[in-house]
């Protein structure tokens, strides 16, 4: 892997694949880069894709103390890098997905140089009744951290998404679940990134750059309600709805609409 280095000294690494104008990918809570490769792979074809660790996943580092304002000076890094590999100096264009859709919008709105941005269901709501119990799990999972707790930040984590009892019980016992276990300090990042889940408006109004969001037609109606109300908060901001998707999007899905938009 590559390495873009933050401007506190933090180590990020990234992937790059494909040839043509540079676009990042930005992943959402317990993802590493690996998650965004399938994605990649349908984009390389058009496009330079980079796919990073987040701070404090997989290859990268993770300088204390956190700040929301340091993962965006993360995705900055990987920015420049992308847009500047091989002296081109071109925009980047930007993807996020869920939290990393919210980290894609927070550097747009911070004034970090890139092109076009979309992102897919990202997890605000003007919703009251959606953001019920915000408080009360960002307690919880500072306290789980605080005690080295990892599995039970995971599932609460989980549970805070929706997932069923039973399910959750079958994970336990995955392959995967090490790995989840391993990122679970990064989920209070994405808490903090989130800030609550209440919609920014008028952070989101900052954003000059044209931005696509994008929702799965099969999950609740509230992802769709909360796309709209961010592509109307932009100043340039455009809605998709994907029949037949939820919050784990298929890539082959996904794939035609940023395709359409980066174009």
């Amino acid at each position: 892997m590559r390495t873009a280095v933050s401007r506190d000294g933090t180590p990020i690494a990234y992937e790059r694949t494909g040839e043509g104008p540079p676009l990042v990918l930005v992943s959402g809570a317990t993802c590493t880069h690996e998650m965004d490769l399938p994605l990649a792979a349908e984009l390389a074809g058009r496009h330079t894709v980079h796919v990073y660790d987040r701070r404090g996943r997989g290859g990268s580092g993770d300088t204390a103390p956190y700040a929301v304002a340091r993962e965006v000076e993360d995705l900055a890094a990987v920015i420049d890098a992308a847009g500047g590999e091989g002296g081109e100096g071109r925009e980047v264009q930007v993807f996020g997905i869920s939290s990393g859709g919210a980290l894609a919008l927070e550097a747009a709105a911070s004034g970090v140089p890139v092109g076009r941005v979309a992102v897919y269901e990202v997890p605000y709501s003007d919703d009251p009744g959606v953001r019920a119990g915000s408080g009360t799990y960002t307690a919880e999972l500072n306290r789980l951290l605080a005690a080295g707790d990892r599995a039970g930040a995971v599932e609460l984590f989980l549970r805070r998404v929706g997932m069923p009892e039973e399910d959750l019980a079958g994970m336990r016992h995955a392959p995967f679940w090490k790995g989840m276990e391993a990122l679970a300090p990064t989920l209070a990042y994405d808490d903090a990134v989130i800030r609550g889940g209440e919609l920014p408006a008028e952070r989101l109004a900052r954003i000059t750059q044209p931005v696509l969001v994008v929702c799965g037609g099969a999950g609740p109606e509230w992802w769709r309600d909360t796309g709209r109300s961010i592509a109307a908060a932009v100043r340039d901001g455009r809605y998709a709805t994907l029949a037949g998707q939820d919050h784990r999007v298929d890539p082959a899905a996904l794939a035609p609409a940023l395709r359409e938009f980066f174009a």
